[in-house]
């Protein structure tokens, strides 16, 4: 099939490493449109969501990146998969460029100094109705916490998920295993949105979004409250609530830890 009249012949993006490998592996066929707007598409590719956002959007871990302003004509009211390329109103998305998207590295011993000391865990006007019952701030996250957060808030990113997405993104990047709570995370995963179930997954692999990467970079310097800032500006409340998980995460670790790579920032 061929672009639409009017449609561009190919739109360049670039890729994270899973979304690229999973539309490798992807069969040839249709896929369900589950979001479409001006600057992100959302598909179901084989019960993962695989996103096309433009520079506008968020660059959430599961996504195409297109660095053009907005999608423009490419609305996404049809999708299909033909030789490993996602196709939207018949325009193949071309990937080009591979994105990091990896959390960066950090030292779970060292201790840094920070204008905003991670163990002044607040949460999120978003959340506090919902981690109140909690206690969570200053221990690990149990069984019951998992159950209590997955698929509990509005939208297509529940702000429970949000903060296990922080949580979980935290463990990974210091390198300490969560593996009951990973467990619980995985069987939980269909009781909350696609979009949702597939930004836990990219958490559980340590798959962040860039403003994250960049927060958790500025660990102990003199950037961490401007990097906190960005991040919490993220969406309506997906940023603040990724922070919260995350802050509670390390603030349960023995030391506060910083970045072994401060420069570290994923693309």
């Amino acid at each position: 099939m061929s672009p639409s009249p009017g449609l561009p012949a190919s739109l360049p993006v670039s890729a994270p490493p899973r979304v690229r490998d999973r539309l490798r592996a992807a069969p040839d066929g249709p896929v369900r449109v589950v979001h479409r707007g001006r600057d992100a598409v959302y598909v179901d590719l084989d019960g993962w969501c695989l996103g096309v956002v433009s520079a506008a959007a968020s660059a959430v871990p599961c996504a195409l990146r297109s660095r053009n302003a907005d999608l423009g004509a490419v609305a996404g009211r049809s999708a299909y998969v033909r030789a490993g390329v996602l196709h939207l109103d018949g325009t193949p998305l071309v990937v080009g460029r591979v994105l990091r998207v990896s959390a960066p590295r950090l030292d779970p011993r060292a201790s840094g100094t920070t204008a905003s000391p991670i163990t002044q865990v607040i949460p999120p006007t978003t959340v506090v109705g919902l981690v109140a019952p909690l206690g969570l701030v200053g221990r690990p996250l149990g069984l019951d916490d998992v159950a209590h957060l997955v698929g509990r808030g509005d939208g297509l990113t529940p702000s429970g998920d949000d903060l296990l997405c922080g949580w979980l993104a935290a463990h990974r990047a210091t390198g300490e295993p969560t593996p009951e709570v990973d467990e619980a995370v995985r069987a939980l995963l269909p009781a909350t949105t696609l979009l949702s179930a597939t930004l836990l997954d990219c958490a559980l692999h340590g798959e962040v979004l860039p403003q994250f990467s960049a927060w958790l970079a500025a660990l102990g310097t003199p950037a961490e409250a401007d990097r906190a800032a960005v991040l919490e500006s993220v969406g309506h409340s997906s940023g603040a609530a990724l922070l919260y998980g995350a802050r509670l995460a390390l603030a349960s670790l023995p030391r506060p830890p910083i970045s072994t790579h401060p420069k570290e920032v994923a693309a």
